[in-house]
């Protein structure tokens, strides 16, 4: 978790560089490209508690408003994904534009980001895994969130050792948060992931089989959401795996039976799909093309990017802009916009889809 703390520092130290030497206003010209699309999760009050591992996941409606006031001081027109396709596959980039995607349809969408939305009539776009709007998904993170919250000491068996944590405060949670979740990731599927924190939140007297129905929208909840003309339902598969490390009929099954529970609740088409994790390990060229295949419009990842007109020939290998809760600083925003960062980050490549 020192390590992730470091990189957390080193990302913050280069925004600020570019930020007060003017770096990104110089460079915004080259580098912002025709559009943006911010990846979201939790729009909600902030919490006090000290341990907060999925902070990152966050941020307050005050924050979402202010990154809403900045787009539109920067004329910047905000657009449903619908009309960024159109744009991009009719070659109109007279105006820049932004996307606003919130991702795994989270009941505070509609409660704390909706009215900041509605406020601004600014569409959107939230993806729904259909596991959690059944109630019956595993958000497994919250679960590993809750488990080490609840208690002060813990055994985890990782392969063939038992691991004993001792956590007393909250920079000790955090580091074994850290620990657990690196061991998690390298387990060969996400069925797998889900079977170690489901048993340890047993072990433990955690229940983890409620945190779909408290935090996310089911369908009797989503149907009256999807009715309001900004938003738009995307995909987010059934289970919210890491496609790339299932069979490819499995990744496929995933893809399109969550396209086909949406429409089939919603009575409205599904055309839009974000890959669960969505860095280089969970989505690549394979899932790409099963995307293609299956008929969507366009899919995102999580791979940092501005939007270039290049990318209207990889509608299945969108980039995103993280609205990180780890950088929630108003002075953020207009180096997040000018590209500057994300360019910095790919080594300077417009289009990153391999």
């Amino acid at each position: 978790m020192a390590m992730k703390h470091l990189r957390n520092n080193v990302i913050r130290a280069g925004l600020d560089a570019l930020y007060f030497t003017g770096a990104h206003r110089v460079l915004r010209p080259l580098l912002a490209g025709v559009g943006t699309i911010f990846m979201l999760h939790h729009v909600r009050p902030a919490r006090d508690d000290l341990f907060q591992p999925n902070r990152h996941l966050e941020i307050t409606p005050d924050f979402l408003r202010a990154v809403l006031e900045h787009v539109r001081a920067q004329d910047i027109d905000i657009v449903s994904l619908d009309e960024a396709h159109w744009r991009l596959t009719a070659g109109d980039f007279t105006r820049r534009f932004a996307c606003f995607t919130f991702d795994d349809g989270y009941r505070d969408n509609r409660d704390h980001a909706l009215p900041v939305m509605q406020k601004f009539d600014a569409p959107f776009t939230v993806y729904v895994a259909s596991d959690f709007a059944e109630g019956n998904g595993r958000l497994w993170w919250v679960a590993l969130e809750r488990l080490i919250a609840a208690t002060d000491r813990l055994d985890v068996q990782m392969s063939d050792a038992t691991v004993h944590f001792e956590m007393f405060d909250a920079d000790a949670k955090q580091a074994a948060f850290g620990r657990i979740h690196e061991w998690l990731r390298s387990l060969p599927n996400d069925l797998q992931v889900q079977h170690e924190v489901s048993a340890l939140c047993a072990k433990y007297n955690v229940n983890d089989s409620s945190i779909a129905r408290d935090l996310c929208m089911l369908w009797d909840e989503l149907k009256p959401f999807s009715q309001d003309k900004l938003v738009t339902i995307g995909a987010h598969t059934i289970s919210h795996c890491n496609l790339a490390r299932e069979a490819k009929p499995e990744a496929a099954r995933e893809m399109r039976v969550s396209k086909e529970r949406i429409e089939a609740h919603l009575q409205k088409p599904a055309l839009h799909f974000a890959y669960p994790y969505g860095d280089k390990s969970a989505a690549a060229s394979r899932e790409f093309a099963l995307a293609q295949d299956i008929g969507f419009k366009t899919a995102v990842t999580t791979r940092p990017g501005m939007v270039f007109t290049e990318n209207a020939a990889h509608l299945m290998a969108l980039p995103r802009i993280s609205l990180n809760g780890n950088y929630q600083h108003e002075r953020f925003l207009s180096v997040l916009t000018s590209g500057a960062a994300t360019a910095m980050w790919n080594g300077f490549r417009k289009v990153d889809a391999a």
